[in-house]
C-alpha cells in the first residue's frame, strides 16, 4: 500500500484533509452494527435504547479524544498499539495488536456472511459462500489497489449511508405529519414504564449493541497519521462523533416512535420494520441495498487495519519479519494481505459451517476485544499524557462506561457466552506473552521501551 512520501525524520507524510477523515470515520463505523444490530439493542432496553446510544456516544468520544491527541503529538502507523507498546513495554504492543487482528478478522468473517444473507435477498438460489467469497475478493483488491482507491471507494460509500438515513428521517418525518397512507402515527412514550420497559437491567444489556453501533473509531486511528496536519485529528474525531450522535439519536429515535418496542425483529433492519407499514414498496429494496453497502464499507475499512497493524507488528518484530516485506510498484504489503486473506477464508468456513449460534458467540467474543483495546487505549494515554483534572475525569468516566458495557453482557443470555469466550481469548493471549517474554529477555528487547517512560505531551491534555 502506497503510503505517500517519508519526512526527513523517516515518518510518513500524510496528504488527508481533516474533513475526509471525518468521512472515512463515518464510512468505517456506520455499518450493520448500526442498520441491523440496533434492533437487538431496542428489543432488549426499550424506548430507554437511545439512553445506551447516548451513553455509549460519550464514551467513544473520550477515547477517540485521548488517541487524536496522542497521534497529533506523536503520529504512528501502529496507532493504539505503539501506544501502548510505549506506555508499558513489549507485551502491552504485542497483546493489543494481535488481540485486534483475530477480532478483526472474525468480525470481518460474519460481516461477510451478513453481506450473502442480504444479497440472496434478491438472488435466493445462490449459495451463500459465493457471495461471501467474492465480498472477499472484491474488499482485498479495493486495499491491493492503494490508498486513493480505498479513500476515494470509502467517501463515496460513506454519502451513500447518510443519504439513506437521512431519507428514512424524511420519510418518518411525513409519516408524522400523516402524509403517508397506512401505519399508526408516531407517538412519544408519555409514561416511565413506556420509555423503560424492560427496566434499568433491560438497559443495561443493551448498551453493548450501543458501542457496536460506533465500533471503527481505532480503523480511524490508524488512518489518522495520514493527515497533512496530525494536529487536526481530534477536530477531525469531534465532528465525526457528533455527526454519527445526532443521526444516531434521531433514526432510532423516530423508529421506536414509529413502532411497539417488542416487534421489532433481530432478523430485520429496525428501519425497514418502522416503515413496513406503510405503502412504501420500494423501501425494503433500497435498505437492503444501502445494508450490503454498509457491511462492505466496514469490512474494507477493517482490511486497512487489520493489513496496516500486521505490518508493524512485523516492523516491530512481534510478528515474522516476512509480513512488512513490500512487493509490485503499489508497495504492496503482499504477504500480511495474504494471511489476512488465509484468516478470512477461515472465518468464511467457520460462519457457514458452525451452528449459528457457536458462530454468533465468537463474533460476540470479537466485539468485546475490541472494547478491550478501547480500554487499554484509555489507560495507555493515562501513562503517556499530562491530563488536566477534567482530563482525568472524562477518562475515568470512559473507562467506567465501557466497564459497563462489557459486564452487562453477563445479565443476558444472547451476549453472556461471548463473554466468557473472549476472557478465554485474553487469558491465551497472556499464556503466550509470558511464553515470549523468556524470547524477549534472551534477545534483550523485552523491557527497552519500559526503561523509557515516554510522555508525548509535555503540555496539559484538556
Amino acid at each position: 500500500m502506497n503510503r505517500g512520501a517519508k519526512t526527513e525524520a523517516g515518518k510518513e507524510k500524510g496528504n488527508l484533509k481533516w474533513w475526509q477523515l471525518s468521512l472515512l470515520g463515518v464510512a468505517s463505523t456506520i455499518g450493520t452494527g448500526y442498520f441491523l444490530g440496533s434492533a437487538l439493542g431496542i428489543r432488549l432496553g426499550g424506548p430507554a435504547f437511545l439512553l445506551s446510544i447516548i451513553l455509549a456516544a460519550t464514551a467513544t468520544y473520550f477515547v477517540f479524544d485521548v488517541l487524536a491527541r496522542m497521534t497529533a503529538e506523536d503520529p504512528q502507523k501502529g496507532s493504539f498499539r505503539t501506544y501502548a507498546k510505549k506506555a508499558y513495554g513489549r507485551w502491552a504492543g504485542f497483546s493489543t495488536g494481535w488481540m485486534y487482528w483475530c477480532s478483526e478478522v472474525l468480525i470481518m468473517g460474519s460481516q461477510m456472511t451478513a453481506l450473502a444473507i442480504f444479497s440472496r435477498f434478491w438472488f435466493p438460489g445462490v449459495p451463500m459462500w459465493i457471495f461471501a467469497s467474492g465480498y472477499a475478493v472484491l474488499g482485498l483488491f479495493v486495499i491491493w489497489i492503494g490508498n486513493k482507491g480505498f479513500d476515494r471507494l470509502e467517501n463515496v460509500l460513506a454519502v451513500i449511508k447518510v443519504a439513506a438515513i437521512v431519507m428514512f428521517l424524511v420519510i418518518a418525518a411525513a409519516a408524522w405529519m400523516g402524509w403517508l397512507k397506512g401505519g399508526t402515527k408516531p407517538h412519544v412514550p408519555g409514561s416511565m414504564n413506556a420509555l423503560f420497559p424492560t427496566g434499568g437491567k433491560g438497559v443495561w444489556s443493551s448498551l453493548i449493541f450501543a458501542f457496536y453501533a460506533f465500533g471503527g473509531i481505532e480503523v480511524m486511528g490508524v488512518m489518522a497519521v495520514r493527515l497533512k496536519n496530525p494536529k487536526e485529528a481530534p477536530k477531525s474525531g469531534k465532528v465525526m462523533i457528533l455527526l454519527l450522535s445526532i443521526v444516531y439519536v434521531l433514526s432510532i429515535g423516530l423508529a421506536v416512535m414509529m413502532v411497539a418496542w417488542n416487534r421489532f425483529s433481530t432478523t430485520k433492519s429496525p428501519f425497514v420494520v418502522a416503515l413496513s407499514s406503510y405503502q412504501l414498496p420500494f423501501i425494503p429494496h433500497i435498505f437492503n441495498a444501502v445494508l450490503i453497502i454498509a457491511g462492505f464499507s466496514t469490512m474494507v475499512a477493517s482490511l486497512y487495519a487489520v493489513t496496516t497493524m500486521l505490518v508493524t507488528l512485523s516492523e516491530d518484530k512481534d510478528a515474522p519479519k516476512l509480513f512488512s516485506r513490500k512487493m509490485f510498484k503499489r508497495d504492496t504489503p503482499i504477504f500480511s494481505l495474504s494471511l489476512t486473506a488465509a484468516g478470512l477464508i477461515v472465518s468464511i468456513v467457520l460462519s457457514l459451517l458452525m451452528p449459528g449460534k457457536i458462530y454468533e458467540y465468537l463474533t460476540t467474543a470479537a466485539g468485546l476485544m475490541l472494547l478491550y483495546n478501547w480500554f487499554f487505549i484509555l489507560i495507555s494515554a493515562g501513562r503517556l499524557m499530562e491530563l488536566t483534572g477534567w482530563g482525568k475525569v472524562k477518562r475515568y468516566i470512559g473507562m467506567l462506561l465501557i466497564a459497563a458495557a462489557v459486564s452487562g453482557t453477563a445479565l443476558h443470555p444472547t451476549s453472556r457466552p461471548g463473554l466468557w469466550i473472549s476472557l478465554g481469548f485474553i487469558l491465551l493471549i497472556g499464556l503466550v506473552v509470558l511464553c515470549m517474554r523468556s524470547v524477549w529477555k534472551k534477545s534483550g528487547q523485552g523491557r527497552a521501551m519500559e526503561r523509557e517512560k515516554p510522555k508525548l505531551s509535555p503540555k496539559p491534555a484538556r
